[in-house]
């Protein structure tokens, strides 16, 4: 199936959301739950996998349902199509604070392979699979597990990515020490593997873990100042851990305010 052509504009700073413009007949395909809006004349479609097979047989369908569904999503995406007389717009939301990645595949080699969960939308007929790591270091101790994503096709795809994001190109050989978690995408040339940091006192104490990416070129490499999951574990720490509420101030400070309210209210009781 072809690739449709869009037009988008990225809006916003710290939270941005994507927006495409389809001629008549195009069509844009987005995770689930990713819609912030669209104009009327859009027509929204529910299908197995990714869109770019639906053209295809049932079993193409359940393999690209199937795809997905390794790598944690939804069995199934929505495809958004311009069925009025003129050009019309959907536009998709970020999940998080961070930064909208437009990828065009045709400039990158027609593949990329990207984090679980970045994919955000795309145009019709860019294909969704799966990319298995073959090394069982990769695998056990890389962050993302076995499985990542991979994009393939010749046409505009949208990543998000949590905080910053930084563009490296790798030479041949050239290497890449990098957090596991901050590694957002990477080209098919890239060699990914994880190395052991190499002394215990800095893995148990220098907060970093026990391993690192390696990246080693040649190929393009995009990385993120704050993976989701470095959010989450900070929000969780931050959170109250007793059944009670806690407002802002230190544990202390909750003690002596609720001294000096029970002193208050409760009188004199000598």
């Amino acid at each position: 199936m072809g690739m449709d052509v869009i037009d988008y504009e990225i809006r916003g700073a710290e939270m941005q959301f994507v927006e495409i413009e389809l001629d008549p007949g195009e069509a844009a395909i987005g995770e689930a739950g990713s819609l912030m809006m669209m104009d009327d004349g859009i027509v929204m479609d529910t299908v197995f996998g990714d869109g770019s097979a639906q053209q295809g047989g049932f079993f193409s369908k359940l393999l690209g349902a199937g795809k997905r569904l390794i790598t944690g999503e939804s069995l199934f995406t929505t495809v958004y199509t311009n069925q009025a007389d003129g050009k019309r717009r959907v536009a998709f939301a970020a999940p998080y604070p961070g930064k909208i990645l437009p990828m065009d595949l045709k400039a990158l080699g027609g593949a990329l392979i990207c984090q679980k969960d970045s994919f955000l939308c795309a145009a019709r007929g860019v294909s969704l699979g799966i990319a298995l790591q073959r090394k069982l270091s990769v695998g056990f101790f890389g962050g993302e597990g076995f499985i990542m994503q991979r994009l393939d096709g010749d046409g505009l795809a949208f990543v998000h990515a949590g905080g910053t994001v930084v563009r490296r190109e790798l030479a041949a050989g050239q290497m890449l020490r990098v957090d596991t978690g901050c590694v957002v995408a990477y080209t098919p040339s890239i060699d990914f593997d994880i190395e052991y940091v190499g002394k215990i006192k800095t893995a148990l104490f220098g907060g970093e873990g026990l391993f690192l990416a390696t990246l080693r070129g040649p190929g393009t490499v995009w990385l993120q100042t704050l993976p989701f999951s470095r959010l989450a574990s900070r929000v969780f720490a931050a959170a109250p851990q007793l059944g009670g509420r806690r407002e802002e101030g230190s544990l202390l400070g909750g003690f002596a305010a609720g001294g000096l309210a029970g002193g208050l209210l409760g009188g004199d009781d000598e």
